[in-house]
């Protein structure tokens, strides 16, 4: 199946005290749904164990053009579309009842050899992917996003034991909660229309301090952040994040 789609309520532990949904979880969404489409595409996870593989996220970028809110019932579609180099693309969408479109994404991933550690080209999968060439996905694709100078340190998580996905390092999606506990307050009131990019540069295992630091809000809620593990200041993650247009 080219494009895979699936219905989501969004639930009361769901939302912020606004009543829009919390940004960790679309992601949420975003990824299980890209598994259950993995799976019905051949290139699962006991199927890319199989063959020595494994899928690592890069990049992911979300823009919401209108925030979905407490039970709204959400159709989300993702779908492959076409590799740059390395990189595999896989793009989605969000509609409300009404068919309309409420969010965007897009996101790129590496093949990695799970044994010698390195990537592998697209070619290596075991089923090809289908490419969806000329349907409509987010502008620029998943942004890479650069490092920023001046940063100040904000706040600092511990990788435990609700953090880690089966992988047995952070799931991408709760570097989004973490990035939300640590935002100001009032980052997100009445956000109904916001954009959030962010880069997975090193993973961090269970145990591990990150340090995240930002940089300082001023009259535009738009905000830098970036993970860095205590240990030694390695990179975990690099983020952008704006409300409004």
């Amino acid at each position: 199946m080219d494009v895979f789609e699936k219905k989501y309520m969004v639930t009361v532990g769901d939302v912020d005290t606004d009543r829009y949904i919390k940004p960790s979880v679309l992601f949420d969404f975003f990824q299980s749904i890209t598994t259950e489409h993995g799976e019905d595409l051949g290139v699962g996870l006991d199927v890319m164990l199989g063959n020595r593989q494994g899928w690592i996220l890069l990049r992911f970028s979300v823009l919401i053009e209108k925030r979905p809110v407490f039970a709204d019932m959400l159709t989300i579609r993702t779908w492959p579309q076409g590799f740059d180099r390395l990189l595999c693309m896989r793009n989605y969408d969000v509609l409300n009842g009404a068919g309309e479109t409420l969010a965007r994404a897009s996101s790129s991933w590496l093949i990695l050899d799970i044994e010698k550690r390195r990537p592998l080209r697209p070619t290596s999968l075991i089923v090809p992917l289908p490419l969806n060439e000329g349907r409509d996905y987010l502008e620029g694709g998943a942004r890479n996003v650069a490092r920023q100078e001046g940063l100040v340190k904000t706040g600092e998580r511990m990788a435990l034991y609700s953090d880690i996905d089966f992988n047995g390092h952070v799931n991408n999606a709760r570097y989004i909660q973490w990035i939300q506990d640590i935002l100001p307050k009032d980052f997100f009131k009445n956000a109904a229309k916001l954009r959030i990019d962010i880069n997975y540069v090193t993973e961090v295992v269970p145990g591990e301090t990150v340090e995240i630091y930002s940089s300082q809000p001023g009259p535009v809620r738009e905000l830098a952040l970036e993970g860095r593990k205590a240990s030694g200041a390695e990179t975990a993650f690099r983020a952008w994040i704006k409300v409004g247009g």
